[in-house]
């Protein structure tokens, strides 16, 4: 769920970049006030969602088959629900520092948040015996610290973190416009991940537990893409339409960036295929999960290999703000995908054909966004400073 508030984070270090880069500290404050106090507002909301219909969610995600999890699984999210506030306030703080091109105090704050969450795993898991509670306890406390973190960074800044806005019309309007297309972006990605999910769970146990062990490396591996997007939302407003505006310079940016990316990329994959190739037993002894983990390692690598630098290709689209083609391309991605997963699906393909389904989901997310990029009227490539420059953004 919480992929689902990553609009907030994008929309917030693209504005407070934006805003630097004319040189408009004041409308800075501003944003920064404004967009915690949606975080705030969202926070409080999802903490409430969670503890009245967590419960349910569960139950219908993981379906029929499955309901002997659900009581765990209710526990760790009601736990880890208490922390949403801190989570989407320290969001914002963080993607403002980001956006100031500040990266050591969000690292800070997450190199502490981690071990807080480390120590109290190994406390309350390891000698208190608290199980999944033990381990949700650690990871609710680590994000409220993180956010704390998040706040106390942007305050040494010269901006005040502490002040809350509530939001006028013409904000609201500002915010929805930049924040709508992220939000459909974001929605078909998770929707993808999530029926990939649905459609293994659906597989039966074996195969669900070999999906739910590739799933999360790979997770853990894409992780690491993530700079790049963000460095491209930091870094190209300036030269896209700031002050010191320069296309080739962006240009030359964005090829650092994608070189960067496929080199991370051809890293990641080789490492992440390597573990659960060469090392399953660190994850399992089940002969069977092992041998479905083994079938999908080939799209796993092809998959993950491109991701990076489909990472930097979106960072600067965003940072460019060429949402409608940012939405509408994922969305098309995401129908497109879903169409082969019911097909793979139906067709007995299994496992593996659930993973080649991703594999082209990330391979069309990366040829789109390149061929627009490339394009001669694309935001790299179009002169006409009226055209670049960013206008007021209207609700999509």
């Amino acid at each position: 769920m919480s992929y689902v508030f990553m609009f907030l984070s994008v929309a917030t270090s693209n504005m407070v970049a934006t805003s630097l880069a004319r040189e408009d500290k004041n409308e800075v404050q501003h944003q920064i006030s404004v967009l915690l106090f949606v975080g705030l507002t969202g926070g409080l909301f999802m903490l409430f969602f969670t503890k009245f219909f967590g419960s349910w969610a569960l139950t219908a995600f993981t379906g029929p088959n499955n309901a002997h999890i659900v009581p765990a699984a209710n526990t760790y999210v009601q736990i880890r629900g208490l922390a949403w506030p801190a989570v989407l306030v320290g969001w914002v703080a963080q993607s403002a520092s980001l956006g100031m091109k500040d990266s050591w105090g969000p690292l800070k704050a997450l190199a502490v948040a981690s071990a807080v969450n480390g120590i109290g795993d190994i406390v309350l898991c390891s000698f208190l015996g608290y199980g999944i509670a033990g381990a949700a306890w650690a990871t609710m406390v680590s994000q409220v610290v993180a956010g704390y973190m998040m706040i106390t960074s942007l305050n040494k800044k010269g901006y005040n973190a502490y002040t809350i806005s509530i939001p006028s019309l013409d904000d609201l309007q500002t915010i929805s416009g930049l924040a709508a297309p992220v939000f459909i972006m974001m929605m078909a990605k998770v929707a993808f991940y999530a029926l990939i999910i649905y459609f293994a769970t659906n597989m039966g146990t074996h195969t669900a537990a070999a999906h739910q062990v590739m799933i999360q490396t790979y997770c853990m591996c894409t992780v690491w893409g993530e700079p790049l997007s963000q460095t491209a939302q930091s870094f190209m407003p300036e030269l896209l339409y700031g002050i010191n505006k320069n296309l080739p310079k962006a240009r030359t940016l964005l090829k650092s960036l994608v070189i960067i990316g496929a080199s991370l990329g051809l890293i990641l994959g080789i490492v992440g295929t390597s573990v659960p190739w060469l090392f399953p037993n660190i994850f399992t002894s089940d002969r069977k999960v092992i041998h479905e983990m083994h079938r999908v390692l080939a799209p796993y690598f092809v998959a993950l290999a491109v991701t990076p630098a489909t990472h930097s290709l979106e960072g600067t689209l965003l940072a460019g703000r060429d949402l409608k083609f940012v939405s509408l391309s994922m969305s098309g991605c995401f129908s497109l995908g879903a169409v082969v997963l019911l097909l793979v699906s139906s067709g007995g393909y299994g496992l593996s054909g659930c993973w080649y389904a991703l594999l082209g989901f990330q391979w069309a997310r990366f040829f789109l966004s390149l061929q627009r990029l490339l394009s001669p009227t694309g935001i790299l490539h179009y002169e006409e400073s009226n055209d670049c420059k960013p206008e007021k953004l209207k609700a999509a």
